[in-house]
This record gives structure tokens, sequence and C-alpha cells, in this order.
């Protein structure tokens, strides 16, 4: 079972940020990070549409240019990171990453992004099953996974249908029953996001194949000494 650092290592530094990843990556198989475009057309890598929550700035991504994105403070003096930043990162330290499509119609240019400079193992995930078409012909053999929060009435083959071969469910709809007919269909199972040790246990519990989690250095942690 393997865990993926969830934004980083948001319980640990401030999320998305080169900082939170470089925490992530001492502890976790994969960090994940979300990413956005800016008003010129820049991938970026924050989580939400709006910097208000994450930043010192207010608007959305989508309304400021990369120069006003990168002059906003992310947390303890940390910037908004681009994608190439990441992926040099990532790339220049080892380990795997996991890249969130959050808006529909960014996923040509991710692509092209990731075909220049792609990390391994690299899986490309989001809960829009539209962009996977996509990311497929562009990326060809890349892992790919749908995520979901809400109730779906057959997530293993709604991820098939798009040939995803991860399911990313949150964790409260996870059940021994779906986990089972995912492995079924050749699907892994990670869950997000998990924070505790009565969460981490369930997930062992369930045979999910890996989770994300805040502090992924817990989670590790934790399967370490419970035989995860």
């Amino acid at each position: 079972m393997f865990v993926i650092g969830h934004r980083g290592a948001r319980a640990l530094e401030p999320e998305n940020t080169l900082r939170a990843l470089r925490r992530g990556m001492e502890c976790a198989l994969y960090v994940e990070v979300d990413v956005r475009v800016s008003r010129d057309r820049h991938l970026v890598v924050i989580h939400d549409a709006a910097v208000d929550r994450t930043t010192n700035g207010s608007g959305a991504v989508g309304s400021l240019t990369l120069a006003e994105l990168r002059d906003l403070d992310a947390g303890e003096g940390e910037r908004i990171p681009t994608l190439a930043e990441v992926l040099h990162l990532v790339s220049e330290r080892g380990g795997g990453l996991v890249v969130e499509i959050k808006e529909p119609g960014s996923e040509v240019a991710i692509c092209a992004m990731l075909a220049r400079v792609r990390p391994e193992p690299l899986l490309v995930v989001s809960f829009h099953p539209e962009i996977f078409r996509s990311v497929g012909e562009l990326l060809g053999d890349v892992a790919t996974g749908l995520i979901y929060s809400r109730s779906l009435e057959d997530p293993v083959q709604a991820a098939r249908a798009v040939h995803a071969r991860v399911i990313l469910p949150k964790f409260t709809r996870v059940t021994p029953d779906l986990v089972e007919a995912a492995h079924g269909a050749g699907l892994s199972v990670v869950p997000w996001t998990l924070n505790s040790e009565a969460e981490f246990a369930r997930a062992v519990a369930l045979g999910v194949d890996g989770f994300a989690s805040d502090d992924p250095c817990m989670g590790r942690d934790f399967l370490a000494s419970h035989g995860g």
C-alpha cells in the first residue's frame, strides 16, 4: 500500500507549494498537485478557483496574470509554483507525481508539458471524465484516475468507460464491495483524504491500494509499523 502526499503535505507545509512537495517527497511514493490556468495562460499549481483561502491575495486564479499570482504569499513566504517548476523539482529528486486537472480545456497544455518533462511514476487524475480521451491521445499509455465524492451508480464502470486505471473515491464512499468490484475489473482503489490512524487502519482492512493524506509522514509511519 502506498501513500500520496495530498497537495504535497498540506498538514505540514503550505499546500501546493514547493516547500510542501519537498516535505511530501520525504515520506510518500507520490506527491499530488492541482493545476489551473492563469489569465495569461500559464499553468499554475493551486487548488481553489480563487486565491483567497491559500494566499494573502484575492480574486479568481483565471483573472490574474502569472506575475500577479507570483507576487502573492502562499504561506510562510512561499509562492504559487508553476507546473514547470513542480516537474523540475520532482524529476530532479525522483519519485511519483499525481497531477489533478481542475479545469476541462486545460488538459492539452498540461499534457504537452508532461510530455516534455514526465516524472515516473505519473498519474493524471480529475473529477472530469471527459478529459481522459485527450490525455490518452497526448500521453499514450499514461495511468489515469477518476476522482469522485458524490454517489455514483457504478464508479467501476464509469472509470472503465474512460479507460481509467484508478478510482479515487472520497473515503466515506469506500466499501468492501467497491474494492472487490474494482479489483475484479483490474482497477486500483486510492481514496482520499485520510488523516488519522483510525482511517489508516480501516484502509488496510479494506484492502485499498493506496491513499492520499495531508500528513504523508504519519501515513508512512503507520504502514511501516502495521505491515501495510
